[in-house]
Parts: C-alpha cells; sequence; structure tokens
C-alpha cells in the first residue's frame, strides 16, 4: 500500500455482513452502570460525531495507540496508567466491559484514554483519520474455532488493510492470540497486506511485548502451559 495523502481515496471495504461477535445481554454492576453514566460523558466518543481531530480530542499532541476490542479495560488501563504522555483509544461492544473501564478511569483519575461503545470496523471507517495512529492492538480476539466460523474471524484480508492506512508510516500493529491456528492465520493474512513489515526476525512471532499488560487469563493459561503468539507488523512507506 502507498502512503495516505490528503486527497487519496481510502481503501475500500465491501459491506460486512458477517460480525466477528454476538452481541450478550448481561446485568451491570453498579461500578459498571456508574461507569456508563458517570464517565461516557467524560471519556466517551460518538459515531455520530465524524472524522475526530484527535489532537482537539485529547488536547495534546502525543503518541497515540487504539485498542480493539478491550474486554473488561484491564489491560488498557493499566497502559494509560504505565505512558501517561501517550494517548489511548479503545473500542469494545460490550457495555459492560466499557462500563468497567469507565469505572475505572473514573477511579484512576486519569485523562489519556477515550472509548467508543460500538463496532470497531465502524470507527476505523467513520471516525479515525488515515495515517493518524501510532500503534494499533488487537489483542484475543474471538478465534471462532470451528471451521464454518472462520469467516468470523476479524483478521481478514480488507481488515488488514483498513488498519494500514490508519496507521502513521512507522507505526506497529500488535497483535496476541492464544490459539496457535489463528496466530497462523493472522500471520497469512498480515504477510500477504501491501504496506506491512513483519518485525520478527524469524517473520513468525516476537517475544512477548513487556508493554503488553499480562491478564489472569493469560496468567492461568501460562500456568496449564498454554502457549501466546505475539506478532507485530510495522507499516512501511510503500
Amino acid at each position: 500500500m502507498t502512503e495516505s495523502r490528503q486527497g487519496e481515496a481510502a481503501p475500500v471495504l465491501h459491506r460486512r455482513e458477517i460480525k466477528s461477535y454476538v452481541m450478550r445481554a448481561g446485568r451491570m454492576t453498579p461500578g459498571q452502570q456508574r461507569g456508563i453514566e458517570q464517565g461516557m460523558p467524560k471519556f466517551g466518543l460518538q459515531l455520530t460525531d465524524g472524522m475526530q481531530d484527535f489532537d482537539r480530542v485529547f488536547g495534546r499532541q502525543a503518541p497515540r495507540s487504539l485498542e480493539i476490542g478491550f474486554g473488561m479495560g484491564q489491560s488498557l488501563l493499566e497502559m494509560a496508567q504505565a505512558a501517561p504522555e501517550q494517548d489511548f483509544i479503545g473500542i469494545e461492544v460490550y457495555q459492560a466491559g466499557v462500563g468497567a473501564l469507565l469505572n475505572g478511569l473514573l477511579a484512576s483519575n486519569i485523562n489519556n484514554v477515550r472509548v467508543y461503545n460500538c463496532d470497531a470496523l465502524d470507527v476505523l471507517k467513520k471516525a479515525v483519520p488515515d495515517a493518524s495512529l501510532d500503534r494499533v492492538m488487537l489483542f484475543f480476539p474471538d478465534p471462532w474455532h470451528k471451521s464454518r466460523h472462520h469467516k468470523r474471524r476479524i483478521v481478514q484480508p480488507d481488515f488488514a488493510r483498513l488498519v494500514c492506512s490508519k496507521l502513521k508510516v512507522g507505526g506497529i500493529f500488535h497483535l496476541a492470540t492464544d490459539w496457535q491456528p489463528y496466530a497462523e492465520h493472522m500471520l497469512e493474512v498480515l504477510n500477504a497486506t501491501p504496506g506491512f513489515t513483519n518485525l520478527s526476525a524469524e517473520q513468525t512471532w516476537v517475544p512477548r511485548p513487556a508493554e503488553r499488560p499480562m491478564t489472569k487469563f493469560e496468567q492461568r493459561g501460562e500456568r496449564l502451559g498454554h502457549g501466546v503468539w505475539d506478532l507485530k507488523f510495522s507499516r512501511t512507506a510503500h
């Protein structure tokens, strides 16, 4: 992919009818509800706001990371606390997770995180300018184990091209999964995406980066001998 320039058309994504997630209804805890009610006005962003000027949103120029599918938000909260000089944008479809993160942000009194509660593809297409991000993170997305469900996996060629277009030259796409067949699928898709260069010396996986917090789920899996595969790709100029 060539470097984005003003006036050039963004990569075209065919309309995606198949979602990479299934919406679940669940009861919100009081803390999560408080996070939604009190935190969304302060930290929330809306698709209806249109294409964002993130310098205006955060009130400064800073390295900017976006996490797709932050779950309950603990890792994103830890990263934001550890790097106050950076800005973070989180996207999650599940309201309980959004509420949990927002409640954590309120309790931590930090202001370098903004949150979308909607589909990540909509945010990337409608709200994130081209070449505006220093890093995109996708940690432990649903692997959709069964062959007939592989089409639901979020990592597909169109998605990879879209992410690439949103990164600055030199920006990083960091992925992690605990399902080796999905890791191999990610590797195949990203290796075939123009504009991405694999940062692994062996052109496979990278050692677990220190900046990615280890979740309780991952700690449990490590004790049971389960593997985790991290991939890092950099956006090149061409």
